[in-house]
């Protein structure tokens, strides 16, 4: 179940960087990626993955560089053909940044993720497995329920709407979407 948490705690984690992030360059603050719950999931995939790929390179801080930032921008480009080919929505576009590839990855961006992938590796993940190992497992699966479902929610508003503001019912003013 350690995956199942890594997973839900780089999604928020990367939700509160979204946040971070608009408030730092003006933009919309609210970037998380599901209906309900504070999470943007491609970070969480990109994390774990991050990990994984970067297990036996750990004592090479520039290849934790180099796998990380490859990692994560291969995760972003297949989140982002996901998010517009079965879902129809783009969450973000990179056209206006420098050595893009169809707006969807870029090389400022991929290096941020290098950087981001050294502070993971070194810092954060060793620091927070021996936290997630403590947590039940009846909890680990009221907590895959929760985040499966929001999923499956998530992706059947975002196919029918076409638009990710039915993620933000919130500020509508008629509630959640029937």
């Amino acid at each position: 179940m350690i995956w199942l948490w890594s997973f839900i705690a780089y999604s928020f984690s990367g939700f509160l960087l979204e946040m971070a992030f608009g408030l730092a360059v003006g933009g919309r603050q609210d970037r998380k990626g599901l209906w309900v719950l504070p999470l943007c999931p491609v970070y969480g995939v990109g994390a774990c993955f991050i990990v994984l790929f970067t297990g036996q390179e750990a004592a090479y801080p520039p290849a934790v560089f180099v796998l990380g930032g490859l990692t994560a921008t291969v995760v972003e480009y297949c989140a982002a053909l996901y998010h517009e080919r079965v879902l129809g929505v783009s969450f973000w576009s990179y056209e206006d940044l420098p050595g893009n590839i169809q707006g969807k990855i870029c090389i400022p961006f991929s290096l941020a993720w290098g950087v981001l992938s050294l502070g993971l590796v070194y810092w954060v993940h060793p620091a927070l497995v021996p936290w997630l190992a403590r947590i039940p497992d009846p909890v680990s699966f009221l907590a895959m329920a929760t985040v499966s479902t929001d999923g499956l929610l998530t992706a059947a508003l975002l196919r029918r709407g076409g638009d990710t503001a039915s993620l933000r019912w919130y500020e509508q003013k008629s509630g959640p979407p029937a």
